[in-house]
């Protein structure tokens, strides 16, 4: 039997990852899908649109039969971060496969380009060479692997952070692509398969998104207090000392500090943080990191527990079989973010899902 991992966030659940679920089922019908996912705060500083207990429920009812966690720690940083920690989960494990959407569907291409990442003694320099000329940080990269014919479109680069990943750890596990059917940065299309980006701009213009989705996932969209998200971001950053906090580098705080005074809102505020140095993932990804608490010297700890969300009788008894004890250590760092993430996320959703991170008690469908 195939051990199949996947890396999802679910933000939200569209037809996009139903066409992935059922693709990976029509090539590996004989196999065991493992899910690592990201909860309430996302890879490039969103706040999920759904809570981490009902993706774990919609994984469970359209085709995954194990759902684990990405802790806040880890799933609020940069690619290559949220890369390294969930395949380190999914490597724990025991998965063969993992397989992920990408723009390109190139794995030749992806694999030539880490290799270049790993044994060109110059690259890092090249790409923070071009950072700091202004570049961000897809043409950084092109330009210092000299790839001027790959887009290095979002999915790929997360691509390539996988297979990095893979390659540095020797893990024994094949990375395998599927065709992404939609573009990223396309907001306007009207497909039966949209990015989810283009439907959180839809749900932000008040647009009805349910040819975009599942049947399930409409009752779980929850709405964003955007101004009480703004009000406390301004409360903290007007009385803390912000230099302690993950993304938050040197000269950021005085202007942090500034700014928040002639904003009137929480995309005002992005727009002028905005430059060449710092772009909008990294500005969002700073300000949940304020907003959360982050500290840089809590965001280096290292995994110390997995845990489950959900499982069907197949990943039950995968569990079982194999001898996979996954124990919630409370007394961590993680769980102590993952509760904070928990709280702030329902008093901006007015959620409580802080009560399922309470009872660690998983799902079963």
């Amino acid at each position: 039997m195939e051990i199949i991992g996947i890396i999802g966030e679910y933000n939200p659940f569209h037809k996009g990852h139903l066409y992935h679920l059922k693709k990976i089922k029509e090539l590996y019908p004989d196999s065991l899908i493992i899910l690592v996912l990201n909860g309430y705060f996302m890879q490039r500083g969103e706040i999920s649109l759904i809570n981490k207990e009902n993706k774990t429920r919609l994984a469970l009812t359209y085709g995954v039969d194990l759902v684990l966690e990405l802790p806040f720690i880890y799933g609020s940083q940069a690619a290559d971060i949220f890369a390294q920690m969930a395949l380190k989960i999914l490597n724990n494990l025991g998965i063969n496969k993992l397989i992920f959407g990408s723009e390109s569907n190139d794995i030749k291409k992806i694999n030539s380009i880490v290799d270049e990442q790993l044994h060109n003694p110059n690259y890092n320099i090249l790409v923070k060479k071009y950072l700091k000329e202004g570049y961000n940080y897809p043409t950084s990269l092109a330009k210092a692997l000299k790839q001027n014919d790959f887009l290095f479109l979002p999915n790929d680069l997360l691509a390539i952070s996988y297979v990095k990943t893979i390659k540095q750890n020797n893990y024994h596990i094949e990375a395998i692509s599927i065709k992404r059917t939609n573009n990223y940065k396309d907001l306007e299309s009207k497909e039966e398969i949209i990015s989810a980006s283009n439907i959180r701009e839809k749900l932000k213009n008040n647009e009805d998104i349910s040819y975009y989705v599942p049947l399930e996932t409409n009752k779980y969209i929850n709405k964003i207090n955007e101004e009480l998200l703004f009000n406390i971001l301004k409360v903290k950053i007007l009385t803390c000392s912000l230099n302690e906090y993950l993304d938050v580098d040197e000269g950021i705080e005085y202007r942090l500090k500034k700014m928040i005074l002639k904003v009137n809102n929480y995309q005002e505020l992005v727009q002028m943080l905005k430059t060449k140095r710092y772009t909008y993932n990294k500005i969002n990804r700073m300000l949940m990191h304020i907003l959360i608490g982050l500290k840089k010297k809590d965001a280096k700890i290292d995994i110390d527990y997995i845990k489950i969300l959900g499982f069907n009788q197949k990943g039950q008894n995968y569990l079982k079989n194999n001898n996979i004890s996954l124990k919630v250590n409370k007394n961590s760092l993680i769980y102590q973010y993952e509760l904070k993430a928990s709280y702030i996320y329902d008093i901006l959703c007015n959620d409580k899902t802080s009560n399922y991170e309470f009872s660690c008690k998983p799902l079963f469908k």
